[in-house]
């Protein structure tokens, strides 16, 4: 499901595409202007009751009559159509408390539904999928126990064929252990290929294993949309946009594991307290009545669980690195196959004057003697220590991964980290690494180091080093490379820390600018109108650029951000080199820091070479920019595309957003007398963006008739740059690891 998700998704309409849905219940206004977009794969929609979520599954599936708004499925307008017209588009739906016929068999309920359909999904795979349905084949749905009804609630809609499953609360009601089986369900289903998944759930657990990306319903509105791994282990967001914490069923599935020499590996993770419950508050004499439950209730006593500040928010135990004001070195890998070097490096650190920990990442549960064991990493993945601790190898090192990166997103003191492996060990480090700030020192030694590692490195600072030889053993060269990255790191922190000491460096407020060659002219034109009172820091939009901006920004590390060039967004629509990624703009949304952007550079797609450039495209208006770079001027149908891609992003900030539109030219390349000069396109990318973005007093576009490189347009940025932050110099938000 992940990969599937993960593929960057060229110019097409999504899946299911929400926008300004408002629905009435005579004066009451239940749903008010919702957005959102199911791209492909799982998407969880939670919220308190009342919030709105089944108003939202009936006005999808033509349920309720909408007031105003929009419903698109895969591009097919849903607002007017009739249930039944939804349905044969390809859109299953699970209502909330099942709707089945009581005096109907689940065989009949089936072959009602499955009737003359042809698919994937028939009635003998849905009884091989479900064998408790096979076995239960001849009860009447009334005869059915809560999750055999919500199993034959789930088959009757795959029966559909759907191409998108609509499902609202399927876990509600249920016991706890039969919330664990329609949780795999729903993770089954999200791995079946042409099946996307809108799940509406109150339960957090369940909504955040099924989907990478869960929305917040509040009052009506979707308040926004996170990450799941977020959601699941922020307790204090969990509490103040839905009042509960994470259901207690999810919580009773996290169980110590044990490793292979029979020592427990604690997973502190425990509902904070619990009622216990006399039948017999008083002791019972021969001539007793039964004690009304009204008594048994007032009786019963509340029992903790787990004690301290982490167990009482459900999260694992953080045990500090080290001491108050101390910051250490972290030697991360595989101690079961990659012991001997790891503790060669750490011993070098160590004998340099630095305090040091071993990180085991390991997955194979048995004792390494690290400071840091595997379990205490593996406690961190969503589902506790059985999320790592597989059969399955694949299964494990991507759990591991994962818990490793969530473990280090949630430590301070780290002075710096290494690691030492092959393509398993540096991919399980890697994102680790990517989550700390810009600045920490940070080293893989691999033996794929000397190939493309953009995917390793991503925006980070990473310094990677070819092992040469295989890190299997210490020898005459693996000794030679491994000191040098050992030695190379302790200098690395021993000079960080000494220039972090010294007085006098420079305390202006760090602003991010994004630049292209073709906007170059305008950014220095910002640059030098803020660098008295800024530290003006330039990134190249090739891909990377826009993606170190937003790291730096969800590291606290920046007062602002000016992102003049957006050019990220073509490439990753239309299929260019230079891509960004879905999350363009998260960080930014996520931090409700102000926004100050444009267009920068959106009339043109990147390519290499000339001769690179795909077959579908060489009838194009291409330019060529250099030898190595071939650029492709963008079409109206795509500035339209990436106006409205762009348009949803800005919508959903909640700071301040300012976001200029050049009437005059979007690059230097698309002036009058410029080969990309096309005021057609940009005018359908003008209005795609009026079009989607819903305006307000803090969130504006404006309209200049000026070239993006004119001086009047540098100059109306900086204008609303320091209207936004002030004008003065305030004290930049670092955050401290």
């Amino acid at each position: 499901m992940a990969e599937r998700q993960g593929e960057r998704r060229r110019i097409g309409q999504p899946t299911l595409e929400i926008r300004g849905l408002n629905v009435y219940y005579g004066a009451s206004h239940a749903l008010q202007g919702v957005d959102l977009t199911l791209d492909s794969g799982v998407v969880s929609v939670v919220g308190r009751n009342g919030m709105g979520k089944t108003t939202l599954c009936n006005a999808i599936m033509g349920l309720v009559p909408v007031s105003s708004g929009s419903i698109t499925f895969a591009g097919q307008q849903l607002v007017g159509l009739t249930p039944s017209r939804i349905a044969q588009l390809g859109i299953g739906y699970v209502p909330q408390g099942r709707r089945l016929w009581r005096s109907l068999t689940v065989d009949e309920h089936l072959r009602m539904v499955g009737a003359g359909r042809s698919g994937a999904w028939t009635i003998d795979r849905v009884y091989s999928t479900f064998p408790r349905l096979a076995e239960r084949k001849t009860n009447g749905g009334g005869q059915l126990s809560g999750g055999e009804q919500q199993m034959l609630a789930i088959a009757r809609a795959l029966l559909v064929n759907p191409k998108l499953l609509v499902m609202d609360e399927p876990t509600e009601g249920l016991a706890p252990v039969i919330v664990n089986q329609v949780e795999e369900i729903l993770l089954h289903i999200g791995e079946e290929d042409g099946i996307d998944v809108l799940v509406i759930e109150q339960n957090i657990g369940v909504a955040t294993a099924v989907a990478e990306r869960v929305g917040i319903m509040v009052n009506g509105r979707i308040n926004r949309v996170i990450d799941s791994a977020q959601l699941a282990t922020d307790r204090d967001l969990q509490q103040r946009l839905l009042g509960v914490g994470r259901h207690s069923e999810d919580d009773g599935r996290r169980q110590a594991t044990t490793d292979t020499e029979g020592e427990a590996a604690p997973v502190p993770v425990q509902p904070a307290a619990q009622k216990i419950y006399l039948s017999n508050p008083v002791v019972p004499t021969r001539w007793s009545r039964p004690v009304p439950r009204r008594q048994i209730i007032q009786s019963a006593r509340t029992v903790s669980g787990t004690t301290g500040p982490a167990a009482a928010r459900g999260l694992p135990e953080l045990r500090p690195l080290a001491t108050p004001g101390e910051q250490v070195v972290i030697v991360a890998g595989t101690l079961d196959t990659k012991g001997e070097e790891l503790r060669f490096m750490r011993d070098l650190i160590r004998e340099a004057g630095l305090p040091v920990r071993m990180a085991d990442l390991s997955t194979a549960g048995r004792h390494s003697g690290a400071e840091i064991p595997a379990h205490q990493i593996a406690a961190y993945h969503p589902r506790g220590a059985s999320g790592v601790f597989s059969s399955d190898r694949g299964e494990a090192v991507a759990g591991m991964t994962l818990a490793f990166e969530r473990w280090i997103r949630r430590q301070s003191g780290i002075a710096g980290i290494i690691a030492a492996g092959g393509s398993g060990g540096t991919a399980m480090v890697a994102p680790a690494m990517r989550a700390l700030p810009v600045g920490v020192p940070k080293i893989i030694i691999s033996t794929i180091a000397s190939g493309d590692v953009s995917r390793y490195v991503g925006p980070a600072d990473i310094t990677m080093m070819h092992s040469v030889a295989d890190v299997q053993g210490l020898n005459s060269i693996t000794r030679q490379v491994l000191a040098n990255g050992a030695n190379a790191l302790a200098g690395m922190v021993r000079a960080r820390r000494d220039t972090q000491q010294q007085s006098g460096r420079d305390d202006r407020p760090a602003v991010a600018l994004t630049m292209f060659g073709v906007t170059t002219a305008c950014v220095r034109q910002i640059a030098a109108e803020l660098e008295s009172d800024h530290d003006c820091l330039v990134f190249h939009a090739t891909g990377t650029g826009g993606q170190s901006v937003e790291k730096l920004v969800e590291s606290g590390q920046l007062e602002g951000v000016i992102d003049v060039t957006t050019t990220e967004v073509c490439d990753m629509l239309v299929g260019g080199v230079f891509p960004a990624t879905e999350d363009r703009f998260g960080a930014m949304i996520r931090a409700r820091m102000p926004y100050i952007g444009s267009v920068g550079a959106l009339d043109m797609v990147n390519f290499r070479a000339f001769e690179t450039v795909p077959e579908a495209f060489r009838s194009r208006n291409l330019y060529r920019h250099n030898p190595e770079i071939t650029l492709m001027r963008t079409t109206p149908q795509e500035n339209a595309a990436m106006g409205r891609w762009i348009g949803e992003r800005l919508n959903r900030m909640e700071a301040p957003v300012r976001f200029f539109l050049p009437e005059g030219g979007v690059s230097a390349l698309d002036a009058p007398g410029q080969p990309f000069h096309d005021p057609a396109a940009d005018e359908a990318l003008f209005a795609a963006l009026e079009g989607t973005v819903r305006q307000t007093s803090t969130r504006q576009l404006i309209r200049l008739p000026h070239h993006i490189n004119a001086p009047e347009f540098s100059a109306e940025i900086v204008k609303a740059y320091r209207t936004l932050h002030g004008g003065g110099r305030p004290q930049r938000r670092a955050k401290v690891r």
